[in-house]
């Protein structure tokens, strides 16, 4: 079997353990939750739950079985796929030098970063995009020196809505 990244979504109930339990079902599988991403919805009482995990194809089914099981999981979806938009926000700092300021600007605005906060010798930078992509991000800049990076995991939506009108 073919081992692949797969991305879910799940609506949960927004109350606590829930989590905890969700991931309680991926480690007693043997899955490991690569990314996870958990954030209320427009509607507080439900978060969404966004995580990647590396799998064999029967994964999603098997484990949305044992997903359903749990009394406050409400939905569960596979998001992975090019029907998708999938992006993470990436933060790092970058050491500059008047010697690779202009380079550094040159690369901030080619890669569509933004400056979060900046001193003489330092900018912490935001990266928004897939996973590769900010993964070629990170590449350039380190030879800068990068100092530390954090990232959010991956969130992601179907690209067209339902409550879109059909296209032809």
């Amino acid at each position: 079997m073919t081992i692949e990244e797969r991305t879910l979504s799940m609506l949960v109930n927004n109350r606590p353990g829930v989590l905890s339990r969700i991931a309680a079902v991926f480690s007693s599988r043997g899955y490991n939750i690569s990314t996870l991403c958990v954030a209320e919805t427009i509607n507080p009482d439900i978060s969404r739950i966004t995580l990647t995990s590396s799998a064999d194809s029967d994964f999603t089914d098997k484990i949305k079985k044992q997903l359903y099981k749990l009394v406050d999981v409400l939905e569960v979806s596979d998001f992975s796929g090019p029907a998708f938009l999938h992006r993470e926000l990436m933060i790092f700092g970058v050491k500059v030098t008047p010697e690779t300021r202009i380079e550094i600007m040159r690369a901030i605005e080619r890669f569509g970063c933004r400056i979060a906060t900046m001193s003489q010798n330092y900018y912490i930078l935001e990266s928004t995009g897939s996973r590769p992509e900010n993964e070629a991000v990170l590449a350039y800049f380190d030879p800068f020196g990068v100092g530390e990076m954090n990232r959010t995991g991956d969130v992601a939506l179907k690209k067209i809505s339902e409550l879109e009108p059909s296209q032809p």
